[in-house]
Formats: C-alpha cells, structure tokens, sequence
C-alpha cells in the first residue's frame, strides 16, 4: 500500500507530507486547494510522462518522495528482473528540473522512467473524475469483462494460435500474387540472370586485367630496365664487356689463391663465392623475365575489351562484381521459389486450414470464458447498483461473433436499462453523469476481489451524486477498502463520512505567494471539515450536528 508521500517545490505546494492509512483515505478540501496536484504527483512517482509546468514558480525544481508497504510478490518479482534488491518495502524519487528535465529512483538506485512504470503497474491504479465517460466507448467493454474473467492463460493461448495463423497468411499472401506479376517478375529476374551469366564473371578478374594491361602499356621501358640489368650481371653476348657476375668469378679465383696461404681468408672467400652464385641466378632470372615479355599485339585490344564489359555489366546494375555475382544468386533462387511456387502455395492451404481450426477452438474457449465471466459479473454489478439506489437496473451484454482477430472472435458491448419497462440500450445514450459514476464503481467493486493491486485512487467518483446515492458510494467505498487500500478526493459529505483516515487540503495566501497544506484530522477536525461541506462558510450548530451524525452513521 502507499504509506506515505512527500512532495518539495510542486506547483502551489512548497512542501508536504501525507501519511496514508490502511482501509479508506479520504482527500477533501475546496476546489483549487490542490487536490489534483496530488495525483499528478502520484502519477509522476509513478514514472508516468510529466512537465516543467509541474515546478513551483521560482523553484528550481520539483522533488517527490513516495513510500510503498507490504508490496506484492509479483511487484518483487519484477525490482529483481530489474536488477534491484526485492523487500517489503518500496522507495520510489522522482525529480523535474525547471528546464523538463528530471531523474527516477528506486530504493535510492537510478532507474529510468519506462522501468519505474513497469515495476509501479503492480501497485495501484488511478481513476479519475472523467475516467467513467469511458464506459460509452463499446470497444472498452471487453477488456473489462476479460478483466473480471481472468483469463489470461486461455488469451495467451489463442494469442499464439492467432500469431501462427497470421504468418502463414502472409506467406501465402506473398505468393498469392496475380499470375500477370508473376510472370512479368519472373521474365524480369531471367533477364537479370542472362545478363550476369553473359558477362562471365569472375571474382577478382577485373583487377587481374587492369594489372596485366599496365604491364604491356610500359612493356618497352620495363623491357630496358631488365635488359642493362641483365647486361650489367652478364655482359655482352660476344664476351668484348664483362659483366658484374664475371668480374665477381675472377675475384673468387683471386681471393681463393690467397686463402691457401692465409686460412683466416677462407670466410671471406665463402662470402665472395655466395655473391657469385646470386649473380649468376639473378643473371639466369632475368633472361627469363626478358623471354617473358614476348607479347601477342592483340593482347591488349583484347584487355580493353573485357574491361568494357565488364564496365558495362556494372554500369547497368549500379553494382561491383562481387554485388553483381551475389545479386545473380539472389535471383535464381527467387525465380526458382516462383517456379515451384504452385507447390508451396497448396502446402501453405493445407497449414493454414490447420492452424484456423486451432485457433477457432482456442477462440471458443475463450468465448465461453467471457459469456461465463459476465453471468457472475452481471449479478455482482446488480446488486451493487442496487445498494447504489439504482433500484431495477438491467444489465445485458450484446454478444455477437465476428472473424478473428487480435482479441478473439468476440464482439460485445453493455447494454442497460435503467428504468423499468425500457429495453437494454448502450450506456451512451441512457446513463447520466451520476448514474455513470456508480456504473464504474459498480465495475470496479465487482473487479476488486479479481484484482491484484493493493492500492486504488478515486479522483471526485461522487461527481453528480447526492443524498442517499452519495451516501452509498461512501459505504460501498469503505467496504471496498477491507481488500484494498482505496483513495478518494471527493466533496460529498456523504462519502467523507466514511474515511477511516479524513486528509484536509487547504490553500493559504501569505504575503505574494500562495501555499497548500496538507492536514490529517482528528474527530473534531473531521467535524468541522464535514459541517463546512454542508453548509459552506457558516458552520452552525445544527450543520455540527449533521456532520457528527454522518460520521456516526457511517460508523
């Protein structure tokens, strides 16, 4: 439950602390005193999206505090998957600078603002004064009868039935094209084929071709470089110049003669011998390089003109070889998928056909769930509604099927009829704004029993309620809050009368600044409070009178 909340710099309130209660708290106060400001920073606690507008003017920003006890396993759960430490109890920060800007805290560890509403759904929810105009919205209705029908598991199941169905449809959608733009596709991909496989490419052949052509273009000064090397190594053919490699030989012959009579020569001479033999194998290898450059004097046109293919193969797809080499293989094996498309197509029906029977049966059952869920619930919402002074209500559902869907095959909508001898019609056009408000009470006192969060906040669920019915929303509120914590801002004395703990929420203006306290009252504040929402300004004996009277009454 929230047991307290503590708020610094927010709008008109500098500074407050309420601390909550077990059972039923009730908020009153006159309008604009801040009553709304509360829930706007228990929504903001709550990680749910807020404003700069929230900071106090002048303030440079606005800080929350909210303290939860006895939290739920399943809210623990969820701080663990997180990554936070799971206890009883629960911290929650939350700051907004006066620039937007803010930051979230959960047990003083930072966290972000989607993490915080994901661990925080678990522990209370909030509905608000105009929160009951949408029961005239028929596509709400379903998700509160599966609400009271808990039927989470038999949804899941259908949900994936419904899931696999869709797959399949689209795959066979995919398919299941006009034979025309088959064609035309396929026509289309074997030109793209022809082209690619008349080109004959090859991985890394373009760059081999571009190397080779620069190597005949400077044939004639590579040819001169090899040959005064050659020459140089060698000599000439006629033996009138020797070369590098001779004069080499000669220089071993001399060093060897001398080593004879001087051993220490010896490596020397092994040195000199080595670079002999080098000179001679690089003298050999040249010769060869220079019998290499032989070229054929087509060669080159016949470089060019496979470059300027390939050139154009690429121009034409806007594609590198290695792309264009891929995108061919993409091809085939879409045209072959085309080709034997007949087949996957019949294969696809036979699947489909299966998975529809599935998941018709898992949407029947989940049919069956509902049109169970709302026998129960009708009768609870009966005798709420009842006990509501909203005496021979009928309450009816408008059930159709339609074809599946997200949410099963169901349609439904509430109808009802609020006075005797009138047919069921859709809450729009029969419920007023006071017979709305207990209709959702109704919803939500038939819904508490089924629901899991430990805290519930009214904002003004009494609007356009008086007298007994007022009386009886606070009553029915009360006996709702043995199960739950429950919350409720309200102006009716009737339902004030009720609280197990009665907070006071007032505005004062000191000097230029306005400011909103927050009080918790004892029995003769209470008192007083409830004889002011009697009879306004002046409070007179009798209206103490009446207020003592409610909350004796209540009691």
């Amino acid at each position: 439950m929230l047991a307290n909340l503590k708020i610094e710099n927010v709008a008109v309130i500098e500074k407050a602390e309420v601390n909550f209660t077990e059972g039923f708290n009730v908020l009153t106060g006159e309008t604009g005193a801040g009553k709304s400001i509360l829930i706007d920073s228990i929504n903001a606690i709550l990680g749910n999206r807020t404003s700069r507008d929230l900071v106090r003017s002048g303030a440079s920003k606005a800080s929350i505090w909210a303290t939860f006890e006895s939290i739920p396993d399943s809210v623990k759960k969820r701080l663990e998957k997180c990554g936070y430490e799971a206890s009883d109890d629960l911290l929650l920060y939350r700051e907004i600078n006066a620039e937007g800007k803010g930051s979230c805290r959960i047990n003083g560890m930072p966290a972000t603002a989607s993490v915080v509403r994901d661990i925080s759904a678990g522990l209370l929810s909030i509905h608000g004064q105009h929160d009951s105009q949408g029961l005239t919205n028929p596509a709400l209705h379903l998700g509160l009868l599966d609400q009271y029908a808990r039927n989470r598991e038999q949804f899941a199941r259908y949900y994936q039935c419904y899931r696999d169905l869709v797959a399949v449809k689209r795959q066979l959608d995919a398919l299941n094209t006009s034979e025309a733009d088959k064609q035309r596709r396929m026509e289309t991909l074997s030109a793209e084929i022809d082209a690619i496989d008349e080109a004959s490419l090859q991985p890394g052949e373009e760059k081999a071709l571009q190397e080779r052509k620069n190597v005949i273009a400077h044939a004639q000064s590579i040819l001169q470089g090899i040959t005064s090397a050659h020459l140089a190594l060698a000599g000439d053919e006629d033996g009138e110049e020797s070369g590098a490699a001779d004069l080499l030989g000669s220089s071993v012959d001399a060093l060897q003669n001398s080593a004879r009579l001087d051993e220490t020569l010896a490596p020397l001479a092994e040195r000199l011998q080595e670079l002999y033999y080098g000179a001679r194998e690089l003298a050999t290898d040249l010769a060869d390089r220079l019998d290499a450059y032989d070229f054929d004097p087509g060669e080159l046109n016949q470089i060019e003109s496979r470059l300027d293919t390939i050139y154009r193969i690429k121009q034409k797809f806007g594609m590198e070889v290695e792309e264009l080499l891929a995108r061919r293989e993409a091809a085939a094996a879409e045209l072959e998928s085309l080709q034997s498309s007949g087949e996957k197509i019949e294969e696809l029906r036979a699947e489909m056909q299966k998975l529809y029977a599935k998941a018709k049966d898992s949407a029947e059952v989940l049919t069956q769930t509902r049109l169970k869920a709302f026998t129960a619930m009708n009768q609870q919402m009966r005798k709420a509604l009842e006990f509501l002074n909203m005496p021979g209500i009928r309450f009816t559902l408008r059930h159709a099927k339609g074809p599946l869907s997200s949410h099963g095959q169901d349609n439904v909508e509430f109808l009802i009829s609020t006075n005797r001898g009138e047919e069921p019609k859709p809450l729009a056009k029969i419920a007023s704004g006071g017979e709305l408000s207990r209709i959702m009470l109704a919803f939500k006192s038939a819904l508490a029993d089924r629901d899991a969060l430990p805290t519930v906040i009214y904002d003004e669920i009494d609007t356009g309620v008086s007298g007994l019915a007022a009386g009886r929303i606070g009553q029915l509120l009360h006996q709702t809050a043995k199960g739950h914590q429950v919350l409720c801002i309200t102006h009716t004395p009737q339902v004030a009368a009720f609280a197990d703990n009665q907070l006071l929420i007032q505005k004062n203006v000191r000097g230029e600044r306005t400011y909103t306290e927050i009080h918790t009252l004892d029995l003769d504040g209470r008192v007083q409070v409830l004889a002011r929402m009697i009879s306004g300004d002046k409070v007179t004996e009798l209206s103490l009178a009446n207020a003592r009277e409610l909350i004796e009454k209540s009691r």
